[in-house]
């Protein structure tokens, strides 16, 4: 018989000081601010298609904002008219690494939402996930050091609580030597936005905690000058 981890597990591989605020076929505003959501399942949308996108792109339309999200991927309902994304299911943050450069150096995002770390929490070492998120956010302000890189906290896991505070404890300090080192990088507290009560299988978040983290996503950009607005194109590292 299926575990229930088994099946969460399986569910997962198919799909100054920082501010804390709690080309791909579908491309709909390509004057817009270029804006990369980045990540795994989480970002995709399992469960629920389209994720936190699909409450985000109403709150841009309906705030007047040209955004033109951007990546490899691409995927949502019909009320999401720009579907294109970066969200790979079941990847960990070395996967993300790996392949950041390219992905910067094809769409150039002038604004970046990163939220990463969910399926290292399950892997042989969940206690390096801090270094290694350190490491693809050095990989990511290197290559693009113009860009706004909006860092979230993972969302709660049920069974795993305990793993997941002991990481989204050192984001905060991640974030802020980034800062303290001139960097673009702004912290945003998805954890506390969401609960047990918002997940649909324990991982990933139902419609209500998807719109949760839009809305989070949405007052972290609008804390940041020129993240959704006004932006210049970034210039390539040196």
């Amino acid at each position: 018989m299926t575990s229930r981890r088994q099946f969460l597990l399986g569910a997962l591989a198919l799909a100054a000081a920082p501010t804390v605020v709690g080309a791909a076929a579908g491309t709909a505003h390509a004057a817009g601010v270029r804006m990369m959501p980045l990540g795994d399942s989480i970002t995709d949308g399992f469960n629920v298609p389209g994720g936190y996108r699909v409450d985000l792109w109403q709150k841009f339309l309906t705030g007047g904002q040209e955004v033109d999200f951007v990546g490899s991927m691409s995927n949502g309902p019909s009320s999401l008219t720009d579907k294109n994304h970066e969200g790979h299911s079941g990847w960990t943050i070395a996967q993300i690494d790996s392949n950041i450069n390219g992905w910067l150096a094809t769409y150039q995002p002038n604004t970046i939402l990163l939220h990463i770390g969910t399926n290292d929490m399950y892997g042989s070492d969940p206690g390096g996930a801090p270094n290694r998120l350190s490491a693809l956010l050095d990989r990511i302000t290197a290559q693009s050091p113009n860009a706004e890189l909006f860092v979230a906290t993972i969302v709660p896991i049920s069974f795993a609580d305990g793993t997941v505070r002991t990481f989204n404890a050192q984001i905060p300090g991640i974030v802020q030597s980034k800062v303290n080192a001139g960097k673009r990088v702004h912290l945003v507290d998805m954890y506390s936005r969401l609960t047990n009560a918002d997940l649909a299988d324990g991982v990933h978040p139902n419609a209500g905690g998807y719109s949760k983290m839009a809305t989070a996503w949405y007052e972290a950009l609008l804390s940041v000058p020129g993240s959704i607005g006004n932006a210049a194109t970034p210039a390539p590292a040196r």
